[in-house]
């Protein structure tokens, strides 16, 4: 027993982190898990990759499968034998909310075209998310812990749509100056339009997780209020978008300047989550 501590110890700690590592990766998830996933990345794989051979109706009917099995590896990995979470889920949910609102804009705007790059987006996080499933889930001694956890995804997923849009918009625009047909299908307004709603409602739910994280900071984590990078990151962001809104209402920002602030602000939101998680998960092989 004290020879296997002791050999334990002799490891060089590049192999221990490569060991754990190694542990968080695909081996942990379960076969039906790993099933689910690669019918997903597959089914995303059709309408990506056939491009404009597929008819409309056929293009439309291969991405709503798409859809509806990356939800089935959501539930799946949420609800599961072993519910884990982690950076790579946490994009997963959040390219699945992007999917949700571009279906549902497709009843609005036909014209709306984009299902190529979030097929693409849909195979890549469902992959990423296979590779890196996260951690596995406790009981959390706050109820209301989940509260805050759904508004910080929701607030991912309405941001990153407002982001699909501003790259949408800017597209157009450098179609109108070249005097090209714009491949978006919509008018510059109208997604500059669309592009500042999704940002109004992410601020809104933004705010509403941090005011959560302050209300029941103290049930969840013994405390009212941590000031570790994902709380520094988060208020950074909450800032840039504040910014944003308020020199667009006072000094009427459009076109590149805002989306620039826009970019900025979804970079810090992203780094505060994902980025701290895949710094603990990947770089440091730690549980958090």
């Amino acid at each position: 027993m004290w020879a296997g501590a002791a050999t334990l110890r002799m490891i060089p700690k590049g192999r221990k982190r490569g060991a754990k590592l190694k542990a968080m990766i695909l081996p942990s998830e379960s076969p039906t898990g790993v099933a689910l996933s690669l019918a997903a990345v597959a089914a995303y794989a059709v309408p990506a990759a056939a491009g404009h051979r597929l008819s409309e109706r056929q293009a439309r009917l291969a991405l709503l499968g798409a859809w509806v099995l990356h939800a089935v590896v959501l539930a799946w990995s949420l609800l599961g034998q072993a519910p884990r979470f982690g950076f790579a889920p946490a994009l997963s949910v959040t390219a699945w909310l992007v999917l949700t609102v571009y279906t549902i804009e497709r009843q609005v705007f036909p014209q709306l075209q984009a299902r190529w790059a979030l097929a693409g987006l849909g195979a890549a996080v469902v992959l990423l998310a296979l590779l890196f499933p996260g951690s596995p889930l406790h009981v959390s001694a706050s109820p209301w812990l989940p509260l805050h956890w759904a508004l910080g995804i929701a607030s991912y997923g309405l941001f990153a749509a407002a982001v699909v849009h501003a790259w949408l918009m800017m597209r157009a625009e450098r179609h109108m100056r070249q005097a090209t047909a714009a491949q978006a299908g919509l008018p510059l307004l109208t997604l500059e339009r669309l592009t500042f709603r999704f940002v109004n409602a992410g601020f809104v739910l933004l705010s509403a997780t941090l005011l959560a994280g302050i209300v029941f900071g103290e049930q969840a984590w013994g405390q009212r209020w941590r000031w570790d990078h994902k709380t520094v990151f988060s208020l950074l962001a909450w800032a840039a978008f504040a910014l944003l809104l308020l020199g667009r209402a006072r000094f009427g920002w459009r076109g590149r300047t805002a989306v620039r602030m826009l970019y900025v602000g979804s970079l810090l939101l992203l780094l505060a989550y994902v980025g701290s998680r895949f710094v603990l998960e990947v770089v440091l092989g730690r549980t958090p």
